[in-house]
């Protein structure tokens, strides 16, 4: 039943339930594809429900991206969220990242987790997913009716106010606690592509009215935010900085022009917001594609992911992501800014990325990939009939003999690859722990 909402409103706390049990196999999708045991972390899932509003555009929506929205209908809803948290209490490190789960396959996914495990584990963060829109809830009542048949949802014109309780429900939680006596600092919200366009509509309307999170890490954007209702859709615009709170946008060579055409909306640092653009990766690269893969896999043995007709992408952008991550983190919780980015080199009408002798996108933030370079690495290009295609970029790994031309020997090119990386850590780029990696890489 959907009733009117009064006069303004605020995001109440939801009731919690949890630690959730049962199910086909035990375990709730999207289950880690990635070790916690290991690393000192454990995995659990919770129900939160109750009333959530709706909201309607009030006044003309512009590009600077300060939007005003009025409350509209109300309705119940249950959803979930999953959490990852350290084990022991005392590696937490006071930042909860909560990422808006991406539901573009139409079934919950984590990008943005399997973007940036490695620092959210080693650093000690609380990894928050939750499950805001509909199409992901529905999915979950069919893929797992035992563990999930209870959740409703009444619609994405909900969505954020559903992102929103979430909040409440970790920072005063009503029931069971999702964080299990954890004693957040600060709530960074994230969301990667389709959750990004949600980021963007929640920073520019919803975070000035409801103040829940304390920053917000945009990653792979389009010029526009998404819908605030079925009805009402968002221009392209910038995301606003004069709420208090920090926003780092983190943008792919896919996302700069088509097919998500960013570059109209790309907006100039300030002391509020930062814009960091890596060429030579892409909006879903081979990386994400494999530990998607092994989410998918629990549920669906044997699917496999569209097969293109190119190697996708496999840039350094997850390296890019952790130290992303750090600087907000450092930004929310200490004041420290991230380091200011060039962009990507764009000429032309209509634009144009400026490339290389290799074909690697000149400007933006230059990774070891580009800086010693092994292959083409593009954010487009690739052939085949699905979005998939479209969206994860190419790989052209350099012939043995251009190769020996740059690096006569293997060590010749783990020292280029060393300096790099080295380089990029300066900058701030880089976080030491993955430059090593790197380089360790660089060797075999």
């Amino acid at each position: 039943m959907v009733t009117l909402a009064p006069a303004a409103s605020a995001a109440e706390g939801p009731q919690v339930s949890g630690p959730v049990t049962g199910g086909r196999l035990g375990i709730p999708f999207n289950s880690s594809p990635v070790p916690l045991g290991a690393a000192g972390y454990t995995e659990q899932e919770y129900f939160f429900g109750g009333t959530a509003t709706g909201y309607a555009q009030s006044g003309t929506w512009t590009g600077d991206g300060r939007w005003s929205v009025t409350p509209a209908e109300q309705a119940p809803y249950e959803t979930r969220m999953l959490v990852r948290r350290p084990a022991d209490p005392a590696r937490f490190n006071g930042t909860v990242v909560v990422e808006w789960l991406n539901v573009t396959a139409g079934i919950d996914l984590d990008p943005d987790f399997q973007y940036e495990n490695e620092e959210l584990l080693r650093a000690g963060y609380a990894w928050v997913g939750v499950s805001a829109q509909q199409l992901g809830v529905d999915a979950l009542k069919k893929i797992d009716p035992g563990r999930y048949g209870t959740l409703n949802h009444p619609g994405d014109t909900f969505s954020y106010d559903i992102f929103s309780q979430a909040a409440q429900a970790l920072r005063h939680p009503q029931g069971a606690d999702p964080l299990q006596g954890l004693k957040p600092k600060a709530l960074i919200a994230d969301g990667e592509s389709q959750s990004a366009f949600r980021m963007v509509t929640y920073a520019n309307a919803i975070q000035p009215v409801q103040r829940l999170y304390d920053g917000f890490l945009i990653h792979s954007r389009r010029d526009a935010g998404a819908p605030i209702n079925l009805n009402q859709l968002s221009p392209a615009a910038w995301t606003r900085t004069d709420s208090g709170v920090p926003v780092l946008t983190v943008q792919t060579e896919t996302d700069v022009l088509a097919p998500l055409n960013y570059f109209p909306a790309a907006q100039p640092d300030n002391p509020r917001f930062r814009l960091w653009e890596i060429p030579g990766t892409s909006h879903v690269d081979a990386h994400v594609q494999q530990l998607g893969q092994v989410e998918i896999q629990r549920f669906f043995p044997g699917i496999t992911l569209p097969q293109c007709g190119l190697p996708p992408n496999d840039g350094q952008e997850r390296y890019v992501m952790d130290a992303a991550l750090a600087h907000l983190n450092a930004w929310v919780r200490y004041g420290a800014a991230p380091p200011e980015a060039d962009r990507i080199t764009i000429t032309g009408t209509p634009p144009a990325m400026v490339r290389d002798q290799y074909g690697n996108a000149e400007g933006g933030i230059r990774t070891p990939a580009l800086q010693a370079p092994a292959a083409t690495l593009t954010g487009t290009g690739n052939t085949g009939d699905s979005l998939q295609c479209t969206l994860e970029g190419t790989t052209v790994p350099f012939t043995p003999e251009q190769l020996a031309r740059l690096y006569p020997t293997n060590a010749d090119y783990v020292a280029a690859v060393g300096r790099a990386a080295a380089q990029a850590v300066v900058k701030g780029f880089l976080l030491p722990a993955d430059a090593a990696e790197i380089v360790r890489d660089a060797v075999h």
